[in-house]
């Protein structure tokens, strides 16, 4: 049974270091496998206050998706073989990768959702610096590794939400009914 707290523990790890390292330092790099997190889904999530509308597509019509569930699916055929030995453990990183793959797409389909229930995520995204708040289902090693930088509830959110209502306010009627067809 010490593999579910372990298992919850390496899997916070892992997505903590899988989204600093592969997604954000390889992914930045246009030629990457990796390059789907920042220039598809970090663009379309910072132009659309925090939604991605390729979750609205089933995931193998959207390349950034696919390879997200096919890098999940990938690493938890890479740990099969060690079920037979360790199966609280192994059965809790799968669990681990399902449940970052539900909130994660939740979060960007529900962006209040994520608000309330996620919002070291949304920090992530919205937040000025998207180098930091690096976990998803939970905070635990933004926390342990000083990483987690709120942003959800801040003057600085209160402020730039403000300027953004001023830019909303400015924009013609004829501009924003164009842009809503």
């Amino acid at each position: 049974m010490i593999g579910i707290p372990v298992g919850l523990i390496v899997a916070n790890a892992g997505e903590w270091w899988i989204h600093k390292h592969w997604l954000h330092g390889r992914g930045k790099h246009r030629e990457s496998f990796w390059s789907f997190h920042w220039h598809d889904h970090h663009r379309s999530v910072r132009r659309s206050d925090h939604l991605d509308p390729d979750y609205t597509k089933p995931f193998w019509k959207s390349t950034p998706r696919l390879k997200e569930v096919a890098s999940l699916a990938g690493g938890a055929l890479l740990v099969a073989p060690l079920f037979p030995v360790a199966p609280f453990f192994i059965g809790t990183l799968w669990y681990s990768s399902a449940q970052y793959y539900r909130k994660h797409k939740k979060s960007h389909l529900d962006t209040a959702w994520a608000r309330e229930h996620l919002p070291w995520h949304y920090d992530h995204h919205m937040g000025p610096d998207q180098n930091c708040n690096w976990c998803v289902t939970r905070p635990w090693f933004d926390q342990i590794l000083g990483t987690q930088v709120p942003y959800v509830g801040t003057k600085r959110e209160a402020a730039d939400m403000a300027r953004k209502a001023d830019r909303q306010a400015k924009v013609p009627k004829k501009v924003k009914r164009a842009a809503a067809a």
